[in-house]
């Protein structure tokens, strides 16, 4: 009778051990996918001064909108330290500011025939593609890590041991309608 219930004891312990570190495993695969994340919004970060000083040299007059672009830069630097909802909604002002900015790139040819005005727009395109991929990544790293975490076993010992929900890096309803709303530009 003890052997039985020392092995009963053994299993539960041996399955409550791997229960705990697949959400070590799949907590720390969403840890690394959003870290993906992170480097590329810093490249995107870092060019979009590139791409305002090069507009400035043919719209030197249209400050308004060159500001705007660094502003919401800035605002999105300084979000990715709040978490993921915060960020996403920067990023999404940022991602408003330079539609605007193609915009207004639209009415001046000189600056759309700039070689160095298509590359780095090319760039940006390239760059917003594989963000737009480690979202998906990191958002379905997250949704396997809130699933394993409210299952039985893990959701009667998983808060207690450390494990708390992760956020979702997703657009609000209303960033979705500044990222792809057509900007309108006036002269």
């Amino acid at each position: 009778m003890s052997w039985i219930l020392l092995g009963i004891v053994v299993v539960v312990v041996v399955w409550l051990i791997m229960t705990y570190n697949t959400l070590v495993s799949l907590r720390q695969r969403g840890r690394q996918a959003f870290s993906d994340i992170d480097v590329q919004l810093k490249q995107r970060h870092d060019l979009v001064p590139n791409l305002v000083e090069t507009v400035k040299g043919y719209a030197a007059h249209e400050r308004g909108t060159l500001d705007a672009v660094i502003a919401a830069r800035n605002a999105a630097i300084t979000a990715q330290s709040r978490g993921p909802a915060d960020q996403a909604v920067a990023e999404a002002a940022l991602g408003a500011s330079l539609g605007k900015l193609f915009a207004l790139a639209e009415a001046y040819p000189d600056l759309k025939a700039n070689t160095n005005f298509v590359e780095l727009q090319g760039q940006l395109a390239d760059l917003e593609d594989k963000i737009a991929a480690a979202r998906r990544f990191f958002n379905n790293s997250v949704a396997e890590y809130n699933a394993s975490r409210e299952s039985i076993p893990a959701a009667f010992f998983a808060a207690s041991m450390g494990f708390h929900p992760m956020e979702f890096f997703n657009l609000e309803e209303g960033e979705k309608k500044l990222v792809t709303q057509t900007p309108q530009v006036k002269f």
